[in-house]
């Protein structure tokens, strides 16, 4: 049960209604109904989300967001980019290859996506010129950034669907 109350429409300001009418066509999600508490974080989270992954393969996208809502146990944002990765082609198996992504059959540019993005999780006081030297082989620079806020914004969340103990809307997937 969540943490915190989702607002339900009768309750929605009207900034929150706009946007759960035009940018969520009328379909927002748990995540969404929370955030409806502060309707400018709303607004501006949506904008962000909205934005983040736009500049690289929606395949490599959905890898990393799912690797590290993995990392992070987050099984709201895990479920939710499982489901999403199915329209970029991604089956059981990927999913299966990203629990040991460096032992799993990912092209070399995914692994290295897939590196980049765990170690900005763990361990981002580590990453090196030698991370970026690795990415440029692989990534132009608008795709590293694209890459980077990829995987900062499945840890940011994480950080807030996971402790706010928010409720699947959609169907579980077995892992």
């Amino acid at each position: 049960m969540a943490r915190i109350s989702y607002v339900d429409d009768e309750h929605l300001s009207p900034e929150a209604q706009e946007i759960f009418n035009v940018k969520l066509k009328g379909k927002p999600r748990n995540s969404q109904r929370m955030l409806a508490h502060r309707p400018e974080i709303l607004k501006t989270f949506i904008d962000f989300f909205m934005s983040v992954g736009q500049g690289i393969d929606r395949r490599i996208y959905e890898l990393v967001y799912i690797r590290v809502s993995m990392l992070n146990r987050c099984n709201y944002c895990l479920q939710h980019h499982l489901a999403n990765s199915k329209r970029v082609g991604l089956t059981e198996k990927d999913w299966q290859g990203l629990k040991r992504p460096e032992d799993a059959d990912f092209t070399s540019k995914e692994k290295t996506a897939l590196t980049f993005a765990e170690k900005l999780t763990r361990t981002p006081w580590d990453v090196s010129e030698t991370d970026f030297e690795e990415l440029k082989k692989f990534f132009t620079e608008a795709e590293i950034l694209e890459l980077n806020m990829t995987a900062a914004l499945a840890n940011l969340t994480n950080r807030f669907t996971g402790p706010f103990g928010l409720e699947l809307e959609i169907p579980e997937q077995k892992l």
